[in-house]
């Protein structure tokens, strides 16, 4: 099959192998494909991946033993837990210590014809909620997961640090659940663009240090830094950012003004297509390509580009 492989820059191969099914897990053919930070990372060096990466898809079930999936056009969920050790046992597979992750460690991902995941991590896309859509449930499940993992008050003051991907879907999130929220960053294109869908935008050296939420979704290791000095005592830090690189970090702000950090990863993705399907929030606009497979390279680079947002790839 074609396949995009990073070993170490992406590459696309056209004699890759297929995945095999397994009892318990479904093949899937991939309909469409979206490259996110993390990605970019994992080109970069990140976890020094090596292998098929992406984790954000929609795709047609193949092959399966599961009568239910069986040319079901699904989503997935990226971790694929053990089921046996004592953190599945309480529910908490996507952190098993056994797992694999889709595209990411130990697992070939979607940027490829096909691939595999367990069938319990494979959930059926309403019909109202096309490819496009699809693609942003995993992303938009992971700002959900703020919801899971904290108290945000309506009355309270949020600041969305970083005018990407992710920060953009977290503002978008946000404003849709009623939340009163600033995206900040350092692109006017991409602030101005996303003012037009009604979100409340600001350069980031403009903001105050008052905020009772910070969300940091820079994608660079020195955002944690940056959310401290934004917020106020007894405030919450929310981290959604990976990054390959390290920073220096003085913590003792962080004690002196009793600031809780919160490290938020993957959320469930019932909440995200409930949001889809109800059309509560249609991100959309922030598709700014797609790509076919065989152009894959070309589209890593398009992502890496500001003032890009979110880019596709239909195998």
């Amino acid at each position: 099959m074609r396949a995009l492989l990073l070993d170490p820059r992406p590459v696309v191969h056209h004699d890759y192998r297929e995945p095999a099914r397994v009892p318990g897990e479904s093949i899937v053919r991939v309909r469409m494909a979206g490259i996110c930070g993390t990605d970019l990372e994992l080109a970069r060096g990140y976890m020094s991946f090596r292998g098929v990466p992406g984790h954000e898809f929609v795709g047609e079930v193949v092959d399966t033993e599961s009568a239910a999936l069986d040319g079901q056009r699904v989503v997935g969920e990226i971790n694929a837990a053990c089921g046996r050790c004592a953190l599945c046992s309480e529910g908490l597979g996507r952190h098993c210590p056994n797992r694999t992750v889709l595209g990411i460690a130990g697992r070939d991902g979607a940027f490829a014809e096909f691939l595999r995941l367990p069938d319990e991590n494979l959930i059926p896309l309403p019909d109202s909620v096309d490819d496009e859509l699809g693609v942003l449930v995993e992303p938009l499940a992971a700002i959900y997961e703020i919801f899971e993992q904290t108290s945000l008050r309506r009355d309270h003051r949020i600041g969305v640090l970083g005018d990407g991907r992710l920060g953009a879907l977290a503002a978008i999130v946000l404003r849709a659940e009623g939340y009163a929220a600033t995206l900040a960053g350092h692109h006017r294109e991409k602030l101005d663009h996303l003012a037009t869908l009604g979100l409340q935008v600001e350069l980031e050296d403009k903001l105050g240090s008052d905020f009772d939420t910070v969300i940091d979704c820079t994608g660079h290791s020195d955002g944690l830094n940056r959310a401290l000095e934004l917020v106020r005592p007894r405030g919450t830090v929310i981290l959604k950012s990976t990054a390959k690189a390290g920073a220096a970090l003085n913590l003792a702000q962080a004690v002196i003004d009793e600031i809780t950090i919160v490290g938020s990863r993957c959320g469930r993705f019932a909440p995200a297509i409930d949001a889809l399907a109800s059309a509560r929030i249609d991100p959309r606009p922030l598709v700014s390509a797609v790509f076919p497979l065989d152009e894959a390279s070309a589209a890593f680079a398009a992502a890496a580009r500001s003032p890009n947002f979110k880019v596709l790839l239909k195998p």
